[in-house]
């Protein structure tokens, strides 16, 4: 027979949440939990592109003062989240940048052909034809395929000039980068940075490819960064001041 002593012994630890909730004026907000070995205090940052909170806490700091932190700051956390910029959904009327330069979304239901660019009395327009219902997902394709070809363009100038070959190019909704390498020549990116302007995303596409000559962020990196893409800095500085709102288009 098993003794009180002994159930406690065979007891699984409970697994800690992935979520803090924390209170401020009558309004509830839930904040990611994130252990890492290489904190130690504990930060708290609003994620534009997941519209949400993340706490990140030391390795050993206990779940009780992890959500004693967050409580204390749950004003700030509720003014941030505030000032977040409002969704752009893919929707007729909407404005939404194109390569830098905003085009307003018109639905034309009963014409011909998929989604197309014109120019309108006031700026340029992203045309969509079809029923209602498949224009967000219709201009949310136009854009990524935009995307693809812009980026598969200027990867291929920057590595015919540097003397390389990536393994293959993916572009994907990214969240946390822009754009990435991987140690076997593998590129990805972000089809958000056909929302920017064009010498946003040949940084990108320079940046990644000069790490198939240098994986890592080493002086020779951005050396050869700087003489494929002389735009460096300043791409650098839209992306710092403007990257995270791109994130605001196509929710629904």
């Amino acid at each position: 027979m098993k003794t009180p002593g002994m159930l406690r012994l065979f007891e699984r630890p409970q697994p800690e949440p992935a979520h803090i909730e924390v209170s401020h004026d009558g309004e509830v907000y839930r904040v990611a939990l994130k252990r890492s070995p290489r904190s130690h205090r504990f930060t708290l940052r609003i994620r534009t592109a997941t519209r949400d909170v993340l706490l990140t806490a030391p390795a050993r700091a206990s779940l009780k003062a992890a959500r004693e932190f967050a409580e204390r700051h749950s004003a700030w956390i509720g003014v941030r989240l505030a000032r977040l910029p409002l969704l752009v959904p893919f929707e007729p009327s909407a404005i939404a940048p194109l390569r830098g330069v905003d085009h307003r979304i018109v639905h034309r239901p009963a014409a011909r052909g998929v989604v197309w660019i014109e120019k309108g009395e006031d700026g340029p327009l992203i045309c969509v034809a079809g029923e209602r219902p498949h224009v967000p997902r219709r201009i949310a394709d136009f854009l990524k395929r935009e995307a693809h070809r812009d980026i598969e363009a200027a990867v291929a100038r920057h590595a015919k000039a540097i003397g390389v070959k990536p393994k293959r190019i993916a572009v994907r909704d990214t969240v946390s980068r822009w754009g990435s390498c991987s140690a076997t020549g593998g590129l990805s990116f972000s089809w958000r940075l056909i929302l920017a302007p064009p010498f946003v995303l040949d940084y990108l596409a320079a940046h990644e490819v000069a790490h198939l000559v240098h994986l890592n962020h080493s002086p020779k990196f951005w050396s050869l960064l700087r003489r494929a893409c002389p735009e460096t800095n300043r791409a650098e500085a839209w992306l710092k001041a403007h990257g995270q709102s791109l994130h605001r288009y196509g929710a629904e």
